[in-house]
């Protein structure tokens, strides 16, 4: 008899209610971002680099989040927590610097003005995919 313990297999489906519903928010995202900012960077690229790279960065930034959210494992799921962080993170800055030094970001980003641009979604978004991120861990979700 093996008494070697093997890990729980997570047979789960990767995200169900509220979850696929953030995943869709994330993807619509991640999409528009990279439109966004691909026309930027092709046709004024050097009118603002720093807000249009910006931009793309951002779009990366969803697009990883999307991916990540979408799947129950390991590493996915401490993806996803790195995304969304370097999303929150990104969204307070920018944020920041756009009102404290306009001058620093010509054109607007996906960030800019906390997200203002895209009706601040981008202010809330990642507090959304945090707590989804918290609430469907598979510690939490085995206890129940």
């Amino acid at each position: 008899m093996n008494t070697a313990l093997t890990p729980a297999e997570d047979t789960r489906r990767p995200a169900y209610g509220a979850g696929r519903a953030l995943i869709v928010v994330y993807a619509v995202f991640a999409i528009s971002a990279t439109a966004r900012s691909g026309v930027q960077l092709i046709r004024d690229a050097g009118e603002a680099p720093l807000a249009y790279g910006l931009s793309a960065f951002a779009a990366v930034v969803y697009l990883v989040a999307t991916i990540a959210l979408a799947h129950n494992g390991r590493r996915w799921r401490r993806v996803g927590w790195l995304a969304v962080l370097i999303e929150l993170v990104g969204v307070v800055v920018v944020g920041l610097l756009t009102l404290t030094d306009p001058g620093l970001f010509p054109r607007e980003t996906v960030w800019s003005g906390f997200g203002a641009g895209y009706g601040y979604f981008p202010a809330v978004l990642p507090f959304l995919g945090l707590s989804w991120l918290w609430w469907s861990r598979p510690g939490r979700v085995a206890a129940q």
